[in-house]
């Protein structure tokens, strides 16, 4: 599979440590994912839920059993011309289909019922965990795991939907085989051999057969199809990647056009598609050797116990409806003990879900080690930072600041050449960096972090003016006015309008939002990456004369490369590769 290594990203093409897991630990991982919802505070309507599809499911298989009798006599009936009977057993047919339809509806709206009952309280765990404690950016950051959209939106579908069908298909499967095992029994009647003149009695032996049957094709499916699991594993994976990659591309359209890098596009997309289809001809043949040995498994089923009942039949032991009735019998048995054979496919694909997932929670698990001290001084109206030496993942040295103190309403330009580490320390200021050591305390008050692009969801345009605070927290006059303030009249009239704004807002525009968001919070600090680098020097000297007149108590730190904008502010921090120092604006 070189292509499909070549074609993926490092996170993608490498082996999972949870492949080299014991059975046991697997088990247990499989567990911490299963049971925390039967014992949360949904566990109540969860259990009753499940105990009704239960009770559903007992009843469907009470209808098969009086199905088989009603088979029985029913053929029975044929054998002797018995037209009165016939018409009678016709009857009874009807009651019971109509009684089975309405049973299976009401299984299938409970089963979906809990399947997203169980589905939304796991979505709900995963989303606070993954948006919590900036996990979704550690992870971001780290490129450990591909696509945690998917395994949040897609693999916890699957592992609702088929771990209830296959947990409660197992159920019904050993309660169908208890059942019939017992018609089998009664019907099967005793073999007799001879082995060395010692004569043995095998009583029930139909039975005997249909499990030895089932377990020998149950371990043959076993061998040929165990290498499926890794496959549909990669499909996953590749799959993923290739949806990303098309992702990508919608997202930065314009950037493409402007290049026209379509040829570069189609390639990449081309070569992503190339791993899929590699893996899916791997796919195609291990299905079609457990087709084949599924087919070829079921057929000669069919045809064991007719090979078995047909010489009891023609010595008159046995009746037709008989022969029906045990052949039916025969045949429920062997499938529930086949089970594994028949839901192979499901298992494998369960289980891929599972490593998808157990990946998932140990990424999300998994804390950054870093020496950064980050810490709250509510006593000190002032920002202090000690010692404090920043440094790449890679552990490569960018700025050392050895003592640094930024008192309450004072304004400092960050300023130093392109990759010094600028936006590092803002990083480090807002707890979100951990390479490196040092200690950091923050003073009390609400902070704000404005980056060069400004993030806008998919919303209304007052819903992305309000972010990250809900918009029902300011009124709407007061965001038609600082709209006007930032000199975006032109929106007051589409503040209720759903839309993609970061692609119908240019750069200059987002960034004024952006201020615009400040002046509603009205923070105590206010810190701006190259938050006016999309904005001409009349909107900039305007959006830093807004923070002045409107917030003159808040503290300012901008990091930017401009001359023009160590106008606004009172001091200079300037950053080298020797040497940290204030200097003069």
């Amino acid at each position: 599979m070189e292509i499909e290594r070549e074609n993926l990203p490092s996170s993608l093409s490498g082996t999972s440590a949870s492949s080299g897991r014991s059975w046991r630990e697997r088990a247990r991982a499989a567990c911490g994912l299963l049971v925390p919802y039967w014992v949360s505070e949904d566990r109540w309507r969860a259990r009753g839920l499940l105990a009704l599809i239960i009770g559903l499911d007992w009843v469907r298989t009470y209808g098969g059993v009086r199905l088989s009798y009603w088979q029985r006599d029913y053929w029975d009936a044929l054998a002797a011309y018995d037209s009165g009977a016939f018409w009678g057993l016709l009857w009874v047919f009807l009651v019971i289909v109509s009684f089975w339809a309405i049973v299976n509806a009401m299984r299938m709206w409970f089963f979906q019922a809990l399947e997203m009952r169980w589905r939304a309280w796991m979505t709900d765990v995963f989303l606070l965990r993954w948006l919590g404690e900036n996990t979704y950016y550690r992870i971001a950051r780290a490129g450990s795991i591909d696509n945690p959209d998917q395994r949040i939106g897609e693999d916890l579908q699957m592992l609702a939907t088929r771990s209830m069908n296959l947990s409660l298909g197992l159920l019904n499967t050993i309660v169908n085989l208890v059942t019939y095992s017992i018609i089998v029994w009664n019907l099967s009647d005793s073999l007799a051999l001879s082995l060395g003149g010692l004569r043995i009695e095998i009583p029930g032996y139909m039975l005997w057969i249909a499990i030895a049957y089932a377990l020998l094709g149950s371990w043959l499916m076993e061998k040929i199809g165990h290498p499926l699991v890794q496959i549909d594993y990669q499909q996953q994976r590749c799959e993923a990647h290739f949806r990303f990659l098309m992702m990508r591309v919608r997202e930065n359209a314009e950037q493409i056009a402007f290049y026209s890098g379509e040829r570069a596009e189609i390639a990449r997309l081309r070569g992503a598609f190339m791993a899929i289809r590699d893996n899916w001809r791997r796919v195609m043949d291990y299905t079609r050797r457990i087709a084949l040995f599924h087919e070829g498994y079921g057929e000669i089923s069919n045809f064991v116990p007719l090979l078995i009942i047909g010489p009891r039949y023609f010595a008159r032991e046995i009746t037709l409806g008989a022969v029906q009735q045990l052949s039916q019998s025969f045949g429920r048995v062997r499938g529930s003990l086949s089970w594994f054979i028949a839901t192979y496919k499901a298992v494998a694909m369960l289980r891929a879900v599972f490593r998808r997932l157990l990946e998932f929670e140990a990424a999300m698990k998994t804390s950054e080690s870093g020496g950064i001290a980050v810490t709250l001084n509510a006593q000190a109206n002032r920002l202090d930072i000690h010692a404090l030496d920043l440094c790449l993942p890679s552990g490569n040295a960018l700025i050392y600041i050895n003592e640094l103190s930024i008192h309450a309403g004072e304004r400092w330009l960050v300023r130093g050449h392109s990759g010094i580490g600028k936006s590092t320390l803002l990083r480090a200021l807002a707890g979100i960096w951990p390479h490196g050591k040092g200690e950091i305390a923050l003073p009390d008050g609400k902070k704000m972090f404005l980056s060069q692009k400004s993030y806008l969801p998919i919303d209304s345009l007052r819903a992305c003016l309000c972010y990250p605070s809900d918009e029902q927290w300011f009124g709407v006059g007061e965001c038609l006015e600082v709209l006007r303030a930032v000199r975006l009249e032109d929106l007051t009239e589409r503040l209720e309008e759903h839309d993609d704004w970061e692609k119908r807002l240019s750069p200059g525009e987002q960034q004024r939002l952006a201020f615009a968001r400040v002046l509603l919070h009205k923070p105590d600090w206010i810190f701006l990456d190259e938050s006016t680098a999309s904005l001409d020097p009349a909107n900039e000297a305007a959006m830093y004369g807004l923070l002045r007149e409107r917030l003159p108590n808040a503290t300012i730190i901008s990091v930017a490369h401009r001359e023009s904008v160590a106008a606004f502010h009172d001091k200079v921090l300037e950053l080298n590769t020797s040497s940290v120092k204030e200097v003069s604006p």
